[in-house]
């Protein structure tokens, strides 16, 4: 469970650095981390879902870049 606990506490530094009105490279920095930290947790389930949806953030985070 450590990799779903990196997750969330990932989600709740850039909902913080959101509300302190961050840099967008400072978000985008931790945007990639997550997706980084999304992907191990998938791969670790072994769940197809998983590994699609950390896919799609991937993909989303190279959008914002």
């Amino acid at each position: 469970m450590d990799e779903a606990r990196a997750v969330l506490l990932r989600l709740e530094r850039i909902e913080a650095l959101e509300q302190e009105g961050a840099s967008p490279a400072a978000v985008l920095a931790e945007l990639h981390e997550l997706v980084r930290e999304a992907e191990a947790w998938a791969r670790l389930e072994g769940d197809e879902r998983a590994s699609e949806a950390a896919a799609a953030l991937a993909a989303r985070a190279m959008i914002a870049v």
